[in-house]
This record gives C-alpha cells, structure tokens and sequence, in this order.
C-alpha cells in the first residue's frame, strides 16, 4: 500500500491531460483572400477580400480557429451598383477589416477605385448596414480601424501604387468615434516602407495595442515572396521600431502574408495569414504566436508551421463544401461574376434554371457565369445539363481564369453536341479550341477532375472529352469551378444535383 502511494504521489500531473489534438495548415484551402479575424466571447469571426464577386464579403464562424463555416456575405451587391454590373477584374472589395465595438461588428473595407466604405451589425450573421463611403479617394486601401483608450478613433491604411500613383506607406487619419465621419483630410504618414532597406510594397495593416505599445501588423515584399513586419511604438503617431516576424525561410509557404492577430478563450495568441497558392488563391494559414521582450514571435521561431497541436476550445464543424442540390435556394459557396439581375437564376422543381443570355464567345467579360471557389487541393464535380431548348447557344460546367475551359452543350443545325471548349489567354482575346461528341438522350452527366497539380480532366457521361489543360489564376483571384449558359436572352438551361468529391 505504501508503494503504491508513493507511485501516485510521483505520477506526473501532465499524465492525466488528455492528448493534444493538431490541426494541418492550410486551415482552409480555399480563396478567402486577405484575411481578418475577431473573437467575441467564445466565438470567432472571418472575413475576406471579394473582388468583383457577388454577394460580396464572405462571413465564416469558428469555435476552434481551425475549421470555419460560410455563413454568409455582408454586401449582397457591389456598390456603385451600375459601375459593378460590368465584370470588373481586379477591382472591387480589397483587404476588409473585422472589428466588434459598441456592441457591433464593424467592417471596412476599400474599393481602389473609390475609397473606404464601412457598415455594421448587430449580428454578425446580418442584415449589415448598406455601405457608406466614409473616406473618399482613389488608391486608399487596406484600413485598419482603431478606438484608443482615451475614446478617440483612427483608421490607419495603405495606397494602391496603380490609382494614387505611390505605395510603401500607411497613413493615419482621426475618425469620429462613432464612424459617422473623418476628422481629418491629410491625415499623417506614421510609416514609410521607402525608407527601410528591401522594403516594397507595404500593405494591408492592422493595429493593435498592448502592453502601452501600439503595434502595426503589416506585410511587406508583395503577395508571392514577402513577409509578415510587426511595427511598435509607445506613440500612436510613432517613430515606430519594426521587425520581420514571419517569413518562407525553409519552408514551402511562400510569401507568408497579411491577416489577424487573435486571442484564443485560454489567452494563447494566434496568427492567421494566407499563402498565395496560384490557381488556389490565396489560401488560409494559422501559426501560433508567443510574445518575447515585447514582439511577437510568429510560428516556429519566425517560419510557418505545417503542423501544430490545436487551439482550445470545443471543436468546429468543417468548412462545408459547395455541393448544391437546389433544393430552395443556392448553397452559399455560389457567387456571380458581376451585379446580377433577379431573372438570371432560379430554382424550379430541384432544378437550377440560369437564363440564356446572349453574349460573346470569350466569357472572360462575361457577368453571368455562376461560380465557386477551388474547394480543395484536388476535387472533382459532377451536374446534370438537361438538353437544352434551340434558343440556349451553349451551356456547361466551367473551369474559369486567364485560361478557361468548359464541357457542356453546344446547338448546330442539327441540335446540341457535346463539346469541350478552351480558351488561353482570355484577357488577351482568345481562339477557341473544341472537341466534339454525340449529345445522346435527354440528359448528359458533366464532370470534371482537378489533380494536386491543377491539372483539369473534362468528362461527359463518365468519359473524358478534349485534353486536360491547367487551371490558371484570375486577376487576384484563383480558379473558380461553375455553370454558365448563354442563348437568345429567353430560354433556360436546366441543371440538376451539383456535386463535389474529394
């Protein structure tokens, strides 16, 4: 008895801890480009860059910092709502930040080529607020808002070297604490990347206080081969001390770049960032942080993790993927290619019906292309196209980028085909390329296949149809997978049971 109670007095405390779970970065492997993030009570918050795409601003909730859910997007159209019907490339919702103050979620985010806009929630689920344009001005981009101890409110941001003319600099501007107006117009240069060695390209801040320190998170070197800089200084207006806190280094991470500085429920920090994965996007990354004499120290000792045991907290439920059965309405993972108009889409009888617009040949200006994120490394997806009436020109499932191709049915004067179209350098104007085969019975199964490389496979009924080709990026965006139909402005093209595999 007395030996087995000295055993239990020497067993180690840690050994009745049950075992750490890990989690495998990418957190997400998917385009939730420029991300930032929050926690409120037990709960975090994401938001991300959404370009041209519409709805706009995507909204995904954690409990975990690891697996996040789209539960929706706060802009349901991009405003100047005419200037946005046109397919903008590139242009639209860059960098937004995520905040929660006065008891609601605050977002602001730039349009390069109009300014800041900002709306709230009570909910972060929404109705948000319609965007307000609080700061005006071309090339403004990436805020940061801030509200002080002393109750004063700032937005710090960044400038877009092709509309202002220059870059590698943040700016910060007062705010009326209520977000109701700027309170000032110049505002006051607090760093300028020109003037530190190798610095380019300083971008996409976030600021934070701590410790009586004021610290800019802000990357730097350009999205494929930068780095994360953390900038400090006992002033607001600064001078501020700076050091790079993540880069590649060994790794295979490339560019580790822009994101959010969070604060776990058991008080451990956190890092989310994202890599610049090419057809991917830029894809989501979370390292752990420790702070040292005042800086944080971001991963492993500066360089990003590929594996690392998990935040606590009750696990999340996996991003849900964009399989779509067209049940009642479209899965949320659905986005257009530019403002729509109410007609395009509708869903009749677990059907997708998408109107036949006319248009061109080149779908690379094309607004009514309905599409999705890469929803993985590898993926394949499968949907019915039922054969389509004699006004509907074309339509099929889409791989789209600077390279797009597509598998679907095309009319001739004897009715629809089967074809597999390709188009490379779409920008540019582009000849397309297609193969052919017969469209048999009422009904053909469109598929497709996406390998770890971005290698695309078109099949039709289960057979490959054209050559496989490479997924290649759109203009600061990855690939998108989607349907599309065009025609006499009409008919519909039916479509039944999207689904994705993995």
């Amino acid at each position: 008895m007395r030996l087995l109670l000295i055993l239990l007095l020497a067993w180690p405390a840690w050994a009745n801890q049950p075992e750490p779970r890990y989690y495998q970065n990418p957190i997400i492997h998917a385009d939730y480009a420029d991300p930032d993030a929050i926690r409120v009570g037990t709960n975090y918050y994401l938001i991300a860059s959404s370009f041209n795409e519409v709805p706009g601003l995507p909204l995904l909730t954690s409990t975990d910092l690891v697996h996040w859910q789209l539960v929706g997007h706060a802009l349901p159209r991009n405003v100047p709502d005419a200037h946005y019907r046109q397919v903008q490339h590139g242009n639209g919702i860059w960098a937004p930040a995520l905040r929660f103050h006065g008891g609601r979620f605050w977002i602001f985010y730039p349009d390069p080529d109009f300014g800041i806009y900002v709306l709230s929630a009570t909910d972060f689920r929404g109705p948000w607020s319609p965007p307000r344009l609080l700061l005006p001005g071309k090339g403004i981009i990436d805020p940061a808002p801030f509200w002080d101890d002393d109750g004063r409110a700032w937005l710090l941001h960044g400038w877009a070297k092709s509309r202002a003319g220059f870059n590698n600099v943040l700016t910060l501007r007062e705010m009326a604490p209520d977000v109701s107006q700027m309170l000032e117009d110049e505002g006051q240069l607090v760093v300028d990347g020109n003037r530190l060695p190798g610095f380019r390209t300083l971008e996409g801040p976030k600021l934070y206080k701590k410790d009586g320190y004021y610290y800019i998170f802000a990357p730097a070197g350009g999205v494929k081969e930068g780095w994360q800089t953390v900038f400090r200084s006992r002033q607001l207006q600064g001078p501020y001390q700076h050091r790079i806190t993540l880069a590649q280094g060994n790794t295979d991470i490339n560019g580790p770049h822009q994101g959010a500085w969070v604060t776990a429920t058991d008080g451990s920090d956190w890092f989310i960032h994202f890599q610049d994965k090419g057809p991917y996007g830029r894809i989501t990354h979370l390292e752990p942080m420790v702070w040292r004499q005042g800086w944080p120290v971001m991963g492993n000792e500066g360089e990003p993790v590929a594996r690392h045991p998990s935040p606590s907290g009750p696990p999340s439920t996996a991003l849900a993927r964009g399989s779509d059965h067209f049940d009642k309405s479209l899965a949320l993972a659905w986005q257009w290619n530019a403002n729509p108009s109410e007609d395009w889409a509708r869903i009749q009888a677990g059907q997708l019906h998408l109107k036949a617009l006319a248009g061109p040949d080149n779908l690379w200006q094309v607004p009514n292309l309905l599409l999705q994120k890469f929803p993985a490394q590898a993926f394949g997806a499968e949907v019915s196209l039922m054969a389509p009436a004699q006004g509907v020109r074309r339509a099929g499932l889409l791989i789209y980028g600077s390279d797009y191709g597509w598998v679907g049915a095309e009319q001739n004067a004897k009715g629809p085909v089967l074809v597999m179209v390709l188009c490379q350098k779409a920008k540019q104007g582009c000849r397309e390329q297609r193969w052919q085969a017969p469209f048999t019975g009422q009904v053909a199964r469109l598929g497709v296949q996406v390998n770890a490389a971005a290698q695309v496979q078109f099949l039709a009924n289960g057979q490959p149809l054209g050559p496989p080709f490479t997924a290649q990026p759109g203009r600061w965006i990855g690939a998108r997978i989607g349907l599309f139909a065009q025609g006499d402005g009409q008919q519909e093209a039916r479509f039944d049971d999207f689904s994705l595999h993995f």
